[in-house]
């Protein structure tokens, strides 16, 4: 090894060791008489001293000519330091250089390399491994790299099998476009890459293994935004002859072992709630449980009064901020501008202020009287000092905007508080979802999943009603992970695909291979997989999984550090048989 120690481990203990480190320079300080730098490495920070008089003069002038990320090897007596830095692990000694050497040179970094930079995030992307030395991304990444170790240490414990799955696989429509991947051997035929391992894992499940897990790459073709990458890692399960419960248990138990392991934090039991009830009260099916702020339908008592905005409304909702009624009329409107903005899509803002002295103030007045008001704020459970908030218009998306709202609010009362967990199970989806572009129903989950068993019998009558035995594990408002209980028998996944508009041919195309597999005694059973880039962030209280992968790309799906994706050659074109067309985008 070219060094001792590294820059984090020494202490008062090792004072008059003699040592070698190794690192970057993250700072050079000369003082004339003294030249000190700051030496950094994956584990720490030194400082190493250069004084006149004590040591050599060469060494000296080579401390001096020293730049900013410059690598370099340092030999020296440790010492106890006359200016202690409680805020260092090791501010209590430094290093008192005898022998000095230039690894590598480096050029003036293009952004400054600590933990607050000057960089943008385009720049820092240009040149991402010089973002990795900073500790905010290299302490990312190190809670990745323990995320992993801890996951499989609990799925160990539990008795699954990791195995892998091939990543050149069919293509098959599961909802997002697919990366495809020509075949030289094979002309004119592709590969795809996997969305997920879905099919491969209920393989292994007829294939007896029972328990199987996997942190694997999936890639989705699909725009890009914070949460999003084209490529991304997920945990992947699956277990045979179990029931919906079990493999609740089993996750809810993996994620407090992750919590606890990880950040210390015991977490109470996960909530449960239905996919109705959570968007009636929070208007998304991945609700932020961290407050309350629950949803408050008013058409009983709001509906046909003359007021022309709720008589035509199909639903009249709202909420309660509760102490806001100080709000001012510039505060309201820009929360009307906020409800407006053409991504929520509301028409506008009603609102009612509960004033400290039982008095009533709202955007409506001129429609309903103090009486009317007070029968409003009763049924919100408002109290002297609150803000009624209310929007109306059509159902879904009057929930969906209102949603926006009550999370808006919740930022600004610092009710979304990132050291708070709250841990929930969304139960009970629909299995299907009508597209009115395609007229047909699509799989809210994939095509799969099952229905629940007293359900079945309505994808005859009224397939829309019919409810999946599906689940997403929701923390702090993102959905972290999700899973169902699978089909298993031929009879049932072929009229699965009846239902989603396939015909027998292009069933026996796409999934054939499934179909067939289940003729040969299939067990029951389900499975999950977690977003392990998001529950990375979620665990750091982080809304990107940027800073969690090593090598991200950009909302463009651009890797911006190798240029990627890039042209090919003619010859490589020519070997695949494939020809290039100008693609004209409307």
């Amino acid at each position: 090894m070219l060094r001792t120690h590294t820059c984090g481990e020494l202490r008062s203990e090792h004072v008059g060791s003699t040592v070698t480190l190794t690192g970057w320079v993250q700072k050079q300080r000369d003082k004339g008489g003294v030249v000190w730098i700051d030496l950094r490495d994956r584990f720490g920070i030194t400082q190493l001293i250069f004084e006149e008089g004590v040591t050599d003069k060469g060494i000296i002038e080579q401390a001096k000519n020293v730049g900013r990320e410059y690598v370099v090897k340092a030999t020296g007596e440790v010492v106890e330091r006359y200016s202690k830095n409680d805020k260092m692990p090791t501010g209590d000694i430094e290093i008192r250089v005898n022998s000095l050497s230039i690894l590598n040179e480096s050029k003036v970094p293009p952004f400054t390399i600590e933990d607050e930079t000057d960089g943008g995030e385009d720049l820092r992307m240009k040149y991402r491994y010089l973002d990795i030395r900073r500790n905010p991304i290299k302490e990312k990444l190190q809670l990745r790299h323990t995320m992993m170790q801890k996951v499989r240490e609990y799925l160990n414990g539990e008795e699954f099998v990791e195995v892998e799955t091939p990543y050149l696989i069919k293509s098959t429509p599961e909802g997002a476009r697919d990366f495809v991947v020509p075949s030289r051997m094979n002309e004119n035929e592709f590969y795809a890459l996997p969305q997920s391992p879905q099919t491969f894992k209920q393989l292994l499940m007829v294939a007896g293994m029972d328990r199987y897990f996997q942190i694997v790459k999936c890639f989705r073709d699909e725009d890009l935004r914070a949460d999003r990458q084209p490529e991304f890692t997920q945990i992947d399960c699956e277990m045979a002859f179990v029931e919906q419960e079990d493999i609740l248990k089993t996750f809810e138990g993996m994620t407090k072992y992750l919590y606890k392991e990880i950040k210390g934090i015991e977490l109470d039991d996960f909530q449960r709630i239905s996919y109705d009830e959570a968007m009636s009260k929070y208007g998304s099916d991945k609700p932020d449980l961290r407050f309350g702020m629950e949803f408050c339908e008013l058409n009983d008592l709001a509906h046909g009064k003359g007021f022309v905005v709720f008589d035509s409304a199909e639903l009249i909702v709202g909420i309660n901020a509760e102490g806001c009624a100080d709000y001012s009329r510039k505060q309201l409107d820009a929360l009307t501008d906020f409800v407006k903005k053409p991504q929520i899509g509301a028409k506008g803002l009603v609102y009612v202020k509960y004033n400290e002295d039982g008095t009533f103030k709202s955007s409506v007045d001129k429609f309903f009287d103090q009486e009317a008001l007070k029968g409003w704020a009763d049924k919100f459970g408002a109290k002297p000092g609150d803000l009624l908030l209310i929007l109306a218009g059509e159902t879904i998306q009057t929930r969906k905007a209102l949603n926006e709202l009550r999370l808006e609010m919740g930022e600004k009362l610092g009710l979304r508080d990132k050291n708070k967990v709250a841990a929930a199970w969304v139960l009970d989806f629909p299995l299907l979802e009508w597209d009115e572009e395609t007229e047909r129903y699509h799989a809210m989950h994939h095509p799969f999943t099952a229905p629940k068993p007293e359900d079945v019998s309505k994808l005859d009558s009224d397939p829309g009603a019919v409810r999946a035995n599906a689940y997403d594990m929701v923390i702090n408002g993102v959905e972290a992970g999700g899973g169902s209980i699978r089909i298993h028998d031929r009879k049932m996944q072929a009229r699965m695909f009846e239902v989603l508009g396939f015909s027998k041919e292009e069933a026996e195309e796409q999934f054939g291979f499934l179909m067939g597999a289940f003729e040969y005694g299939a067990p029951p059973h389900g499975g999950v997989a977690f977003g392990f880039d998001r529950l990375c962030a979620i665990m750091s209280g982080e809304q990107s999984i940027r800073d969690f992968i090593a090598f991200p790309k950009n909302n463009a799906g651009r890797d911006v550090m190798i240029d990627s994706p890039s042209k090919i050659s003619l010859e490589q074109l020519t070997e695949l048989g494939i020809k290039l067309v100008e693609v004209v985008k409307s």
